[in-house]
């Protein structure tokens, strides 16, 4: 596909809601990514980090306002627009109803749970882990490497999150999957840890992620401190992921719940929220 032409001085080319580029006399006010479908303010840290590290730039589109860009079928920036991200989250959760079982990622008896995807605040929750040293290991993570369970909304959960982080200036080193069953997870394992990332990101329920983190705590240089997970791994199965590598090999893993929460794995307990005012024990829901 041949890029539009550059508009003449004087001249700009945004976006209409019908998503086509139009030329208008007045420039943009809002700017847009058009891979992950995201607008922000023109002065958003994560485009402009972005930009400064020659990416996205490609993929830039602006618009005249944000009506214009919701009717073309972007959403606001979790990073730049928080308060606005908020509203649009919470319409999109009225008008797509929860599954049967609820919107949690729990093991089941039969199986991991694929029906039940990430939401949308727990992807905006990781990002903030990463990206806000307050929040996430005290240090900003520039390169990331992405690991995942083969069940389609792992393999969801892992996109969403590399379009995002790529979107916010970020850089993915590596992706990589693993079998629920192997022989050997050492080659995955590896490959994880080829180059040396800031930090990893998981998206798997603890009995795929078990076997991998055993292979990962014995065979590399893996840090569980410096590994961010989506709320499939923190579930009451989460016991089967320390009795595989004993709970100092996962000291320190943490992530997002579904519902926008930060949680972190502190001597066998999954810890909630704010200094967790309501921890969850493993081996049991909490009841």
């Amino acid at each position: 596909m041949t890029p539009p032409a550059s508009p003449a001085p004087g001249r700009y080319t945004l976006l209409g809601a019908d998503g086509r580029p139009y030329v208008s006399t007045r420039p943009g006010a809002l700017g847009g990514y058009r891979r992950g479908r995201l607008y922000g303010r023109l002065d958003c840290p994560s485009a402009r980090r972005a930009i400064e590290r020659g990416g996205y730039v490609a993929q830039r589109v602006f618009f005249a306002d944000e009506a214009t860009a919701l009717a073309a079928g972007y959403r606001p920036c979790a990073i730049c627009l928080p308060e606005r991200y908020a509203r649009w989250r919470s319409t999109q959760a009225r008008a797509q109803p929860e599954p049967a079982e609820g919107r949690g990622h729990e093991d089941h008896a039969g199986g991991p749970e694929d029906r039940a995807g990430h939401t949308e605040a727990e992807l905006a929750c990781l990002l903030a882990q990463l990206t806000d040293p307050g929040t996430g290991s005290g240090t900003r993570t520039r390169t990331v490497s992405l690991g995942h369970a083969r069940q389609p909304s792992a393999r969801r959960a892992a996109e969403a999150f590399a379009r995002a982080w790529e979107a916010a200036g970020g850089e993915v080193l590596a992706t990589v999957d693993w079998p629920r069953e192997a022989a050997s997870w050492l080659r995955p394992a590896r490959r994880l840890t080829r180059p040396a990332p800031d930090a990893w990101v998981v998206a798997s329920g603890p009995e795929d992620f078990a076997p991998m983190a055993a292979r990962l705590r014995q065979s590399t240089d893996w840090t569980p401190a410096r590994t961010y997970a989506f709320a499939s791994l923190a579930t009451p199965r989460l016991t089967r992921l320390t009795r595989l590598t004993g709970a100092d090999a996962v000291e320190g893993l943490r992530g997002a719940t579904a519902d926008g929460e930060g949680w972190v794995l502190r001597e066998g307990t999954v810890v909630r929220g704010s200094e967790a005012a309501n921890p969850v024990r493993l081996g049991h829901t909490g009841a």
